[in-house]
């Protein structure tokens, strides 16, 4: 519960004192794509002090939205327990509400596999990748590289290797790309920065994305950008500023 209440009586309020403190949403981002330890959290969240990463897990803890359980091979780890998970709307919806606004990175922001994953869960389309084939696809934004697998209305999305995606080249790029003897390949490696929020807004055309060297598809079929378009994308009626 925040430190303060708003002394209303309210299904808002009461939300926004559960998880409304500063840095507890992000927490609450992070978990949804899956459990996490203390210093995963603190990875993924650089600027956030130590003592506010406690706090607030203490306080997520005590509303019943995060649970410590243990874990195989990885110890005791901070989760969602099944009401934290109904966030998940929630936070999705706001993702979206919240990409009118982002405009250009500062030179300082930092984009994490977490926040990353929860962007294309975000702007997925199931819709519209029920008529496309599953296809799937390595996207690698300065140092973060994930596997995207789009299957019907199916999204899947894991994290890549850490340290392959940022300066390693194309070369490094395409051994990532097969990775994982239980999986196939991706159909397309995407390596991208900032200008992959045009793409999913629609504001900047693949073929243009690419003749502008704003993104790259250094294996696979470059025509896949515009699949890849098709399916993550957000009207551009909600990224109009």
């Amino acid at each position: 519960m925040a430190a303060r209440s708003y002394g209303q009586y309210c299904g808002v309020t009461t939300a926004v004192e559960l998880i409304g403190e500063r840095w507890a949403l992000l927490i609450v981002r992070d978990l949804l794509v899956g459990p996490r330890r203390y210093t995963d959290l603190k990875a993924g969240l650089p600027r956030i002090p130590t003592n506010i990463l406690a706090a607030r897990l203490k306080e997520l803890q005590d509303a019943g939205v995060v649970r410590r359980v243990p874990l195989s091979h990885r110890g005791l780890v901070y989760d969602l327990t099944p009401y934290g998970r109904e966030l998940e709307p929630i936070v999705l919806a706001l993702g979206r509400w919240g990409f009118a606004a982002m405009g250009e990175p500062e030179p300082d922001d930092v984009v994490t596999a977490d926040s990353l994953t929860m962007a294309l869960r975000t702007a997925f389309r199931p819709d519209a990748a029920a008529a496309l084939p599953a296809t799937g696809y390595d996207l690698h934004v300065g140092d973060v590289g994930l596997r995207a697998r789009v299957d019907g209305v199916a999204l899947a999305v894991r994290r890549l290797d850490a340290g392959v995606a940022g300066g390693a080249g194309d070369a490094g790029l395409a051994a990532t790309a097969d990775a994982g003897a239980d999986e196939p390949a991706a159909d397309a490696v995407i390596v991208a920065g900032p200008g992959i929020r045009g793409i999913i807004s629609g504001e900047l055309a693949p073929a243009d994305a690419l003749a502008r060297g704003v993104v790259r598809v250094p294996r696979g079929d470059a025509a896949l950008l515009g699949r890849f378009a098709t399916t993550f994308h957000i009207a551009p009626a909600a990224a109009a500023a």
